[in-house]
């Protein structure tokens, strides 16, 4: 028997993935495809990328995926997705880009969070949009560009996320989700609007912003180029990109305030989502954004997870058995103070200045021992946002996903470890993607109460206790390094 099929987008900053899932939110075997991507990194802090070439490797993988599934018969009668956080593109009156795409980790406004800390009250604005001032987010962002670009800032008619511009083009329309516009810190969490005292002082209209959707449930339509570039598509509901992270606790059944869902990726997060309203006073070092209108996320982002690994990997010279030596060490035997902030900090500090550093480097110090520390040391920031965390809910349990900790057993125990508490990992290969569609499914009345959603566990990690203790001390160590590196 025929059944429906939704297609799954899941926009990332490393890569896009297609894939197509039935009414119930299984994946289909053999239906996905993925473009590996990276986005271009400068000297001067800069992270972005082509807008017109992103949206290429988009295409290009419906692309791959509807030619890879030519097999199947069944209709794909809707489009679910989810992109990437806080990116920003400008484009002029015919829908151009005036700009790249600006990925979360740009830092080149940085200097600009200053003046956006003296001229407002920053814990007001932070507990209005849930984010800090930082230049992960819009405003700095914008200040720069009118600083530094004024003849591109005037000619821009619209800022959008990348996946707005998406929109833009497949759709003809420039929409977000309040998923979206929450990552962008420029939106009111509370009222599910841009948010009015920041906009007056950016000089940015309402009208120079992406539509907000009316609804959670609304769909758009292929516009006549993709329909005819995309027949199987012609006729399907396309739902408005909500953000992956947002998208990553759903599918991976962490939809209550006693479950936080841990992943490691490029970079990393721990986020608690539950239906209700965002806490009345947001903590300093987390960031609350939305999952849709009933929905919210807290939780705080880490620039270092699996790229920081990589980094190590690409430039140490690591033995082959470099995971196996840290497995047999005890907590902190290299001696040395690693700070994870190659790409600079967000949670839970947000500090501007925060660079990487290696302390305590003696002549009998080797790779491994990098290793181990630079492991231990994400492990400490994950520590920051946990106890964050658990001032605002309970958390009971703690759900693991990510490519990077998928590798590295070894870097799963350390976290389990150092935070005292068991993790599960789940079995949900692509927890974004899942996450897309089951909202999907919910607003269309598919599917009822997605909050208790839950997937099975790959495998659970124990915490060993005593080794928690151990390393509680060296998270003060750590702590003592950090005031240092951000006077």
């Amino acid at each position: 028997m025929e059944q429906p099929l939704i297609l799954a987008l899941d926009i990332g900053t490393s890569s896009v993935r297609a894939a197509l899932y039935d009414a119930e939110a299984n994946p289909i075997p053999r239906a996905d495809v993925k473009i590996e991507r990276s986005l271009v990194v400068t000297s001067d802090g800069g992270a972005e990328i082509d807008a017109d070439e992103a949206f290429a490797q988009v295409s290009a993988a419906i692309d791959a995926l509807l030619k890879k599934t030519t097999r199947l018969k069944d209709d794909i009668e809707y489009v679910a997705s989810c992109s990437f956080w806080h990116s920003l593109v400008g484009v002029d009156a015919k829908g151009k880009p005036t700009t790249k795409v600006f990925g979360w980790a740009d830092t080149r406004s940085r200097k600009h969070t200053d003046v956006l800390r003296k001229k407002f009250d920053e814990s007001k604005a932070h507990n209005r949009t849930g984010a800090r001032f930082h230049s992960s987010f819009w405003p700095a962002k914008l200040l720069w560009l009118r600083k530094e670009s004024p003849d591109v800032f005037a000619k821009t008619v619209k800022w959008l996320s990348f996946s707005d511009y998406v929109a833009l083009k497949l759709f003809g329309e420039a929409a977000t989700s309040v998923s979206m516009a929450s990552g962008t810190g420029i939106f009111d969490i509370r009222k599910c609007s841009w948010d009015a005292e920041l906009l007056k002082y950016l000089k940015i209209k309402p009208s120079n912003l992406p539509a907000i959707i009316d609804a959670d449930s609304a769909t758009f339509m292929l516009n006549k180029t993709f329909a005819k570039r995309w027949p199987r598509l012609a006729k399907a509901q396309w739902f408005p990109s909500i953000a992956d992270g947002a998208a990553d606790n759903v599918g991976a059944g962490c939809m209550t305030r006693s479950k936080a869902a841990l992943m490691v990726g490029t970079s990393g997060a721990m986020r608690v989502a539950y239906t209700g309203d965002p806490p009345k006073k947001i903590p300093p070092g987390l960031w609350c954004y939305r999952v849709d209108r009933k929905r919210v996320v807290i939780g705080g982002a880490l620039s270092d997870g699996g790229g920081l690994f990589q980094w190590l990997k690409k430039n140490l010279v690591l033995p082959k058995d470099a995971a196996a030596q840290i497995a047999k060490r005890s907590p902190e035997s290299s001696g040395l103070t690693f700070l994870p902030f190659l790409a600079g900090e967000r949670s839970t500090g947000y500090h501007e200045s925060a660079r990487g550093a290696v302390l305590g480097l003696t002549s009998a110090t080797n790779t491994v021992d990098i290793l181990q520390a630079a492991l231990e040391s994400v492990a400490y920031r994950f520590a920051e946002i946990f106890d964050q965390l658990n001032k605002v809910v309970k958390i009971k349990a703690i759900v693991a996903s990510g490519g990077a900790l998928r590798q590295s057993p070894v870097w799963t125990q350390i976290i389990a470890d150092v935070l005292g508490r068991d993790l599960t990992m789940n079995d949900v290969q692509e927890s974004s993607s899942r996450g897309a569609v089951l909202l999907a499914l919910e607003s269309i009345g598919k599917m009822v109460n997605i909050d208790k959603s839950t997937v099975s566990a790959e495998r659970s990690i124990k915490a060993d206790r005593d080794r928690t203790g151990l390393y509680r001390k060296a998270r003060d160590r750590h702590a003592e390094s950090y005031k240092l590196l951000i006077r």
